[in-house]
């Protein structure tokens, strides 16, 4: 499966090239990576990102939007780039330089082939955004839409286009692109209700306590009954809240076996709260279509 512009989602890139692309990190690339960290989860290869830059939201979007991210490439003519993602449980906006795109959350890992020069910025949104841009995400699940947003492509393609300032101020060309992308968002979307600020608590409690691992978890934290934790991630992701707990696990798991490879699978399992190692094996295979020691042993040799 090829997999459409907004598949290079924050989940993580791959790139499989015989020559890397000619660019230079941005944004992640000097810090450290910190284990089972929301900001780094899912990245299956780091080292072979292209050039790619996260940046947080300005406050006046941080209740709709995650973060920002920018992958940029240019690669040799001839060759071809692949990357694969293991991408968050959730929507992205992603204005590329033809079109603006709705992609919705996955199941499975995707990939896509990248060949010559582009860019995309995205924004990945928080559940309140969502109902703002389709009435129903599972619509989209695995898979994207364009949507007709011309001034928004218009603000962000030309912000994307405008040189530098200087050579050094490629990082400030990309804030004041998500200075104009949160602009509009900030002028074009309405305050979020109580409902939608439910459906972002729930994200974010999903994401960040690894001791919620079952749908009940949600519904205690939340002081809610779990039909309505199973209504608001229908509604506000397109997934079912269990879906979301899994992936949570799996990007952890990822991350453990390729910045601690001498992890103990047995252990692993049961610290992330798998039933036993045979059940991290399983969810391996079916999202990601390899086993955790497989995946061990090429991140490591990468």
């Amino acid at each position: 499966m090829v997999a459409t512009l907004g598949r290079l989602t924050c989940g993580g890139l791959e790139i499989r090239d015989s020559q890397p692309p000619d660019s230079r990190p941005l944004g992640d690339a000097g810090r450290s990576l910190t284990v089972v960290s929301s900001a780094h989860r899912g990245i299956l290869y780091p080292a072979r990102l292209p050039t790619f830059a996260r940046l947080p939201p300005p406050e006046k979007v941080a209740s709709l939007v995650r973060w920002f991210w920018i992958p940029q490439w240019r690669i040799a003519p001839g060759r071809t780039s692949r990357q694969q993602v293991i991408a968050f449980p959730a929507c992205n906006l992603v204005v590329g330089p033809d079109a603006v795109e709705l992609v919705g959350a996955t199941t499975r890992r995707s990939y896509r082939d990248l060949t010559g020069t582009g860019w995309a910025v995205g924004a990945l949104l928080r559940p309140a955004a969502v109902p703002s841009f389709i009435s129903d995400p599972e619509q989209i699940r695995d898979t994207s839409r364009t949507v007709e947003l011309p001034d928004l492509h218009t603000r962000v393609a030309d912000a994307m286009r405008a040189p530098a300032d200087q050579p050094a101020d490629e990082s400030g060309r990309l804030a004041r692109t998500v200075d104009v992308f949160a602009g509009w968002l900030a002028e074009t979307m309405e305050p979020p209700g109580p409902e939608a600020l439910l459906a972002n608590e729930l994200a974010e409690l999903v994401d960040t306590d690894p001791l919620v691992l079952r749908v009940e978890d949600i519904a205690d934290r939340l002081h809610v009954s779990t039909r309505t934790v199973q209504r608001l991630a229908r509604r506000y992701v397109g997934l079912p809240p269990s879906t979301m707990i899994r992936r949570r696990r799996l990007q952890e798991a990822a991350q453990l076996l390729r910045t601690e490879p001498g992890t103990d699978l047995a252990a692993l399992a049961a610290q992330l709260g798998y039933a036993d190692q045979a059940h991290l094996a399983t969810e391996f295979r079916t999202v990601l279509g390899f086993t955790p020691s497989a995946y061990r042993r090429a991140a490591t040799s990468s």
